[in-house]
């Protein structure tokens, strides 16, 4: 007797690829611009008196992570992190422009929001569901079964175990280091009074420096972190790269 397939939980034929696979694969780049980087151009671009204004900008910037999030878990039916954490730095940034207050709470948000990421990452490890599984050795990069299987035979599985540990604290790091660097920078660039054309002028200046002096060590260090993983993985398993990459 054929014994069913173990993935899936819907009832469907095993004998359809798609219909096992668990979930489609979300995009990371449209992801980032839809909750990232089209509600950073509205708030800095669209939200000045002449344009949308300051509310309906704000509302206009919260749609993309929203209706992204939504559709989102429509599709794959999982809430989706990184909306939520667009919705909340969107929300709390135009928040503060409405406030109008000082630039220094403006710093503060800047760095919470990475600070945000790493505690998550942290806490995610702790309990033992890390999220660096998700971001660097998930099902839609790596052959899972096929490592996996290779980790058992070589008895390898606390040593890769302590490899995802230590990527954990290495991105988080990472995070870190962003929400200082983005505090420094705020306080050094948002001198002017929130609402006023100086200082949408100055976030501007912000968001495009932003991403030599903060996104690139950034993303220089979660590279590394990947890299790592996988180098990890082959001499782990001694598998060759063609055979860890899950084939499409």
């Amino acid at each position: 007797m054929t014994r069913p397939s173990s993935q899936g939980s819907a009832g469907g034929t095993d004998a359809s690829p798609g219909a096992s696979a668990p979930t489609p694969a979300e995009n990371p780049l449209i992801s980032l611009i839809f909750n990232i980087a089209l509600p950073a151009i509205v708030l800095s671009k669209l939200s000045t008196e002449d344009r949308l204004g300051p509310v309906y900008g704000l509302l206009a910037a919260l749609a993309f992570p929203v209706a992204y999030g939504a559709w989102d878990f429509a599709t794959r039916r999982k809430h989706n992190f990184i909306s939520i954490l667009g919705f909340v730095s969107v929300l709390l940034t135009g928040g503060l422009g409405l406030l109008k207050l000082e630039g220094f709470w403006f710093a503060v948000k800047e760095a919470a929001v990475p600070a945000i990421i790493a505690i998550v990452l942290i806490v995610s490890h702790l309990i033992g569901s890390p999220l660096v599984r998700m971001l660097v050795y998930n099902d839609t990069i790596v052959d899972r079964p096929v490592v996996e299987a290779e980790l058992t035979r070589r008895n390898a599985q606390e040593a890769f175990e302590r490899l995802l540990a230590s990527t954990t604290w290495l991105i988080a790091g990472s995070f870190v280091l962003s929400s200082v660097l983005n505090f420094v920078l705020a306080r050094i660039l948002l001198t002017a009074t929130p609402g006023t054309p100086e200082f949408n002028a100055q976030l501007g200046k912000m968001t495009a420096l932003s991403y030599p002096v903060i996104a690139l060590p950034c993303i220089a260090i979660t590279g590394f972190a990947i890299w790592r993983v996988m180098a990890g993985i082959r001499n782990l398993t001694g598998l060759t790269l063609e055979q860890v990459f899950r084939a499409k």
